[in-house]
């Protein structure tokens, strides 16, 4: 089992950047694929990066790409979502996700969930 817990979540203005991490605990890391997902009010949770377990692979949501960059350093544990030239739609709470098999963009195939942090990106 692993824990997880965002942070670094925050107010910024558009076209401004923030860079949410996830940190986790218990069983090695390096053996979960990772995902972000957001979610914002009356929304459905939607997917917004993922990252295989080498760290090698990465995926984007359409929202996120060219603006984000996912990363993960499995020495500290930590997965990183770098966001740049954010916009207010992009306001919403990020969500780290974590799976002991292959990388998915489908949020109902990931395991282990964080409380998740909130982003508001205001115009």
């Amino acid at each position: 089992q692993v824990h997880l817990a965002e942070s670094r979540g925050g107010l910024v203005q558009a076209a401004g950047a923030l860079r949410p991490s996830c940190s986790a605990s218990g069983r090695t890391f390096s053996g979960y694929s990772m995902g972000w997902f957001r979610q914002a009010p009356v929304n459905q949770r939607k997917f917004v990066a993922s990252i295989t377990r080498s760290g090698m692979g990465t995926y984007y949501g359409d929202s996120a790409k060219g603006r984000f960059t996912i990363s993960r350093d499995n020495a500290k544990k930590s997965v990183l979502l770098q966001m740049n030239s954010l916009k207010p739609e992009d306001t919403a709470v990020y969500f780290c996700a974590a799976r002991d098999v292959a990388v998915s963009m489908h949020s109902d195939e990931y395991d282990y969930w964080g409380q998740g942090t909130q982003v508001s990106v205001s115009s």
